[in-house]
């Protein structure tokens, strides 16, 4: 499957008015659906509203445009509000922009270097740990606007949040909490009367109606709108330069580093979602790539992170949208809206997008899948709750590395002990296995002979393991024959392995046979020079052959010979 191959151009080829037409309701719904979302998102993570669109408007076309699935729609996304939020508090709105082009660089090079795969194995437990971490950490942020709380300054982590809430409780806003309420409740009963109707823009238009009568008419001036903290700007914004310097991108390379990896996991993890629903196959290196050219070019005009939204993706499918052209028109309503209502976005009350948001951390929980998690074994429990807790205590860049990190050492951990080596002496029963041999069902080998038998990959992960048993089995022998049928591959630290015992052998004057070795194993032997070093007569591509090598070697007359009649 080739690194590159946009669906937009393969849709393109086979197009008709019908799928247009179908395409075009997807891409309005889509658009009116991403409008509430695209703005909350906008404002949570640190920036203006107006930001948040002009991310859904230019990613969402590049995403669509360049993308490798069909149905994928793209914009800003809850899961970016905590990492964004973090790298506006600590390095301002240019440290945002680097971070994120360089995320996007990063997404690129993933996806030339056909990494989409790879990503989609990250362990399920990581995934569930930071959304949820994620999501607690969302619905923390939105306390201070649901229930319209006076602060000074709104501490950064977690755990300080939580102090000073309590510490200002008193100064509940209840008009603030009954809007915020009273958006929550519309957004949960909108699905019982429509589903084609978003709960989340009938809560705005209905809330943010309902502010306006009560400033206007009723006297009410407790409750703060996006107006009273945002200057609106209704208009796409000039491309601008991102200062950069070699100083800040490095300080910048871990937080871009998590973008790209949230990107990557949420994207993929859409699209494929997405394919289970329509029975298509997305690319996922060209996935990749689309989202990485959308992260450079977005921040370029002020944007914040892009990634596939599974949320807008589900509507767009269930509204009939099969091809990319229905994300290019949602991104074009979209443009719409922020050109000719932008400016009504003003009078929308900041609780009523706090109840919105609290709706999008519910969702993003997965309360139930992280319940039915603890029941799985220890080491994918520990892996759940480090990166949970980190996710909510520290950061998420710190989450999604230590949370790598400890999947990867019980990943190593796992393959180690299923890998075995096993220890032959005098006989080898070959009655019960599949390697190609003769008639016989016992082997007989020649005194001062051991065979070694390697059942795994023999990685750095075993190869001190098989050095040990080596080295600590009986009295030193005349010829070790290292069975290697079971072996699919082998790294560096194996082979390495292999010419330390090599060496060690041919000083104790030891003579070294290998048995079984596949063809990926054998290539890497001839790489690195080692079938030279050890002889190519003496790389058997069986267990017989390889015995009968030892029993030449040994001067003996082999038993397992049959004689001619």
């Amino acid at each position: 499957m080739h690194a590159f191959q946009p669906k937009l151009w393969l849709a393109l080829k086979n197009y008709s008015r019908e799928k247009f037409m179908s395409d075009l309701m997807a891409g309005i719904i889509v658009g009116i659906v991403a409008l509430p979302l695209a703005i909350a998102f906008g404002i949570a993570s640190g920036v203006s509203p107006e930001k948040g669109l002009i991310t859904a408007i230019i990613g969402g076309f590049i995403v669509s445009l360049l993308g490798g699935s069909n149905v994928q729609i793209g914009g800003p996304t809850g899961a970016f509000i905590v990492i964004v939020y973090g790298i506006i508090q600590n390095f301002g709105l240019e440290g945002l922009a680097i971070a994120t082009l360089v995320a996007g660089i990063i997404l690129v090079l993933m996806g030339a270097l056909k990494l989409g795969t790879v990503i989609k194995f990250i362990p399920y437990p990581i995934v569930v740990g930071f959304t949820s971490g994620i999501a607690l950490t969302i619905f923390t942020t939105q306390i201070k606007d649901l229930f319209g709380l006076t602060m000074e300054k709104q501490p950064a982590d977690f755990l300080s949040k939580w102090v000073a809430y309590f510490q200002c409780f008193d100064t509940v806003n209840l008009w603030a909490l009954l809007i915020g309420l009273a958006s929550i409740l519309i957004i949960i009963i909108t699905p019982k009367f429509s589903r084609k109707i978003p709960g989340s823009l009938v809560a705005i238009v209905v809330m943010t109606v309902a502010a306006y009568l009560l400033r206007q008419y009723a006297g009410i001036q407790g409750i703060e709108t996006i107006g009273d903290r945002f200057t609106i700007n209704a208009s796409l914004p000039g491309p601008e330069r991102i200062p950069f310097n070699m100083e800040t991108i490095n300080l910048l390379l871990p937080s871009a580093f998590t973008i790209a990896m949230l990107g990557a996991i949420e994207s993929l993890l859409s699209a494929t979602v997405a394919d289970g629903v329509t029975g298509d196959q997305h690319n996922s290196n060209t996935e990749l790539i689309a989202q990485g050219a959308a992260n450079i070019l977005v921040p370029i005009f002020g944007g914040i992170p892009v990634t596939g939204a599974i949320a807008r993706t589900m509507t767009n499918i269930n509204n009939g949208g099969r091809t990319p052209v229905a994300g290019l028109i949602h991104a074009g309503v979209l443009l719409l809206i922020l050109l000719f209502l932008g400016p009504l976005t003003k009078h929308i009350p900041m609780a009523c997008l706090a109840g919105v948001l609290v709706i999008v951390s519910y969702n993003m929980s997965g309360w139930r899948t992280f319940r039915s998690l603890l029941k799985n074994p220890k080491s994918d429990v520990s892996v759940l709750l480090v990166t949970f807790f980190l996710t909510v205590i520290f950061d998420l860049t710190i989450a999604i590395e230590v949370g790598l990190l400890i999947a990867m050492f019980l990943f190593m951990k796992r393959v180690a002990e299923t890998t075995h080596v096993s220890v032959a002496k005098d006989v080898i029963d070959l009655s019960d296995e599949g390697e190609i041999h003769h008639d016989e069902e016992v082997l007989s080998l020649p005194k001062g002979v051991e065979v070694y038998e390697i059942d795994g990959p023999f990685f750095f992960g075993i190869a001190n393991k098989f050095d040990d048993i080596m080295h600590n089995f009986g009295d030193k022998p005349r010829i070790r024959i290292i069975r290697m049928r079971k072996v699919p591959f082998m790294d560096s630290t194996g082979l390495h392995n292999l010419e330390s015992l090599y060496r060690l052998s041919e000083a104790e004057g030891i003579r070294l046979i290998l048995s079984g070795v596949n063809e990926r194993v054998r290539g890497v032997l001839v790489k690195s020079g080692f079938d030279a070093k050890v002889g190519t007569a003496n790389i058997c591509s069986n267990i017989n052959e390889a015995v009968a090598k030892a029993w030449q070697m040994s001067g003996e007359q082999s038993p397992n010979d049959k004689p001619s009649l």
